[in-house]
């Protein structure tokens, strides 16, 4: 497969190794100074990531906790900066400890540099890692 050549494209193409949960392939999407933001996170959750090896080591787990089977209601955002999107999705699936249900609302906004993500800032529902089992960043709640 050739190198996604569009920032909608290079996400598109994240969401699918996440489907497929090939973590280290998600990862090497990635600039090594990559930062990933969560602003809506809660008390002992991160807030931010930064790097391409702290990304690798917070997402190592994730397939583990979470089982994602769809993110319907895709939709990609261009903006001014050619390098810069805006998602709205849903991200569906399994919790893997309890198997109850996960359906997770994002709004992302997600700039690509080279061909590799540097920024992410992912507004995600805190309200969903209430739920048991939604836990896998290794946080001491």
């Amino acid at each position: 497969m050739s190198a996604p050549t569009s920032p909608a494209d290079l996400y598109r193409h994240s969401l699918r190794l996440l489907l497929d949960k090939d973590i280290p392939a998600w990862v090497a999407l990635w600039a090594e100074d990559g930062v990933i933001q969560f602003p809506f996170a809660p008390d002992g959750w991160p807030r931010r990531v930064e790097g391409k090896e702290a990304i690798a080591a917070y997402m190592r787990h994730y397939p583990d906790h979470i089982g994602l089977h769809d993110f319907p209601e895709l939709r990609i955002h261009q903006t001014t900066d050619p390098q810069t999107i805006v998602v709205e999705m849903r991200g569906v699936g399994r919790l893997v400890e309890s198997d109850a249900p996960f359906d997770m609302t994002y709004i992302a906004v997600v700039t690509v540099r080279d061909g590799h993500i540097t920024s992410y800032r992912d507004y995600w529902n805190p309200l969903a890692v209430q739920e048991p089992g939604a836990d896998f960043t290794g946080s001491s709640r």
